[in-house]
């Protein structure tokens, strides 16, 4: 059985792609450089895909900067320090229009040429920040696109969309890949990384990785900018 992973080389996509190597899947990475200014992500998205022993890891660059409209592909700055309340209302700045309809459009067509049976995606729906586009139903209306918009499709055979994650908070995620051996150091989540890759513990996906650990009881491994207080020296 085949499947091809959305690998950003962060945390929930890898802990997905661990999932998906333990049911016996063999793996097909796909990362997409897209113009994010949280670029590191791409060298440990080449690390994560020797760690998993892909089959293949393709990094495809696609300048979705060029239309910009998010804090994570133009100059806008990546809010920080927000609550959960704050986080828990309205779409980020950081959202990037459509970029899942798109990411999982190209790993449809990659999927079509290694003869995947399925798309494995990090989302989850507890911990999804607001974006529209890692909703459940959005995943389930993008797998009945994949059913009549492809060959394999028409032939009967089915491209799922899995989402192991998508019921699961940040804490049950970070257990689930403590348990398959993941490396979270090798993984990176911050949106506005120091010059040296480090995390910036500020936005919100710092905030609620670092949390995450935390209610699990650990420390996280990622490197993180110095400040003298934080969630994860509490």
């Amino acid at each position: 059985m085949n499947a091809v992973v959305l690998a950003s080389g962060g945390l929930d996509s890898t802990v997905a792609a661990a999932m998906a190597r333990r049911d016996g899947y063999a793996l097909y990475l796909l990362t997409i450089e897209y113009g994010q200014r949280h670029h590191v992500e791409i060298q440990k998205a080449r690390a994560i895909a020797a760690w998993l022993a892909a089959v293949e890891h393709k990094i495809l660059r696609l300048d979705l900067d060029t239309f910009g409209g998010s804090a994570l592909v133009g100059s806008e700055d990546v809010p920080k320090n927000r609550s959960d309340r704050e986080r828990q209302s309205g779409i980020p700045s950081t959202y990037v229009p459509a970029r899942n309809t798109v990411f999982l459009s190209l790993a449809l067509a990659y999927a079509e040429v290694v003869d995947a049976s399925c798309i494995v995606i990090g989302a989850n729906v507890l911990d999804y920040s607001g974006y529209p586009d890692c909703r459940p139903e959005f995943l389930r209306a993008f797998e009945q696109v994949a059913r009549l918009g492809t060959k394999k499709g028409t032939h009967g055979d089915t491209i799922q969309i899995k989402a192991p994650l998508l019921p699961l908070s940040k804490t049950r995620i970070i257990q689930q890949g403590l348990a398959l051996g993941v490396p979270f150091e090798l993984t990176h989540s911050c949106y506005d990384p120091r010059e040296d890759g480090s995390a910036c513990r500020q936005c919100d996906s710092c905030l609620i990785r670092l949390k995450g650990f935390q209610d699990a009881g650990l420390r996280d491994p990622a490197p993180y900018a110095a400040r003298v207080s934080s969630i994860q020296d509490r």
